[in-house]
């Protein structure tokens, strides 16, 4: 794997200019992020599949150090395209997309694309969200925090996803503060059942609203833990109890009553 922040062998970045060819074939899924506060959907998440809706590890799989800027910049493209015909925007929602930052050789000229197809497509660049899903340990924080602070100039949101899985923890947050903060699913698993869990939930909550950040609890899977997440406070919710990814489709939502 290529460490965070390193430069390619050669310069790449020029390639977005005639646009980047796809590495392999592959499509999306959306999943919603609830705002369980106002029933509404806050954001879709858009999540790789194989192009007949074979899970993200079977594309993930095949991302090399040699094709992950390629594999990267029609992840965006191939997001923003499908959530354009589907009319995401009408609904008012955002549409949050996992980029590599390992991918991102330079913030100002690899971002080309993205607004390229934005434009194309007719998708506002306000509703985008970029959700940071490096799981290496950050070897160059000066190269993400450029990163983070172009996307932001340009009125993106970001977010930190996974929290408090692998390297993405309190040192991450604090050199690096965002948006949005997605909470691991596994801090989520059995809540009610684990009082640590709860304190340890709380905690991030008050720690969310001080850093000016939404919360998001990923992989709700119950509605004992959906009542616990909400009696904690926490508004902004996704996993399985609210819908299952749509492939190439926006998925109803269900709603706990």
């Amino acid at each position: 794997m290529m460490v965070m922040g390193q430069p390619p062998n050669q310069p790449r970045c020029g390639a977005c200019k005639d646009g980047v060819q796809a590495p392999f074939d592959f499509s999306m899924a959306f999943q919603p992020i609830v705002d369980v506060a106002s029933g509404t959907v806050y954001a879709y998440e858009a999540l790789v599949r194989g192009t007949k809706g074979e899970g993200a590890h079977t594309i993930l799989q095949q991302v090399t150090e040699e094709n992950r800027y390629q594999f990267d910049q029609n992840c965006r493209v191939k997001a923003i395209s499908l959530a354009a015909k589907l009319n995401l925007a009408a609904t008012g929602a955002l549409l949050s997309i996992n980029f590599m930052p390992g991918a991102v050789y330079s913030p100002s000229s690899c971002i080309q694309l993205t607004l390229e197809t934005s434009t194309r497509v007719g998708f506002p660049c306000n509703l985008l969200i970029f959700e940071i899903t490096e799981t290496e340990q950050v070897q160059d924080r000066a190269h993400l925090r450029g990163i983070v602070a172009e996307y932001r100039r340009l009125g993106f949101k970001v977010a930190l996803d996974d929290f408090g899985a692998g390297h993405s923890g309190l040192n991450l947050l604090a050199d690096f503060p965002t948006d949005i903060i997605k909470l691991d699913m596994e801090l989520t698993r059995d809540l009610p059942n684990r009082p640590t869990a709860l304190l340890i939930l709380k905690t991030m909550v008050r720690l969310a609203e001080e850093l000016g950040s939404e919360l998001v609890a990923e992989g709700v899977e119950t509605v004992e833990e959906f009542e616990a997440l909400k009696a904690c406070g926490v508004r902004l919710m996704q996993g399985y109890l609210f819908a299952r990814p749509g492939f190439e489709c926006l998925p109803d939502v269900l709603l706990p009553r």
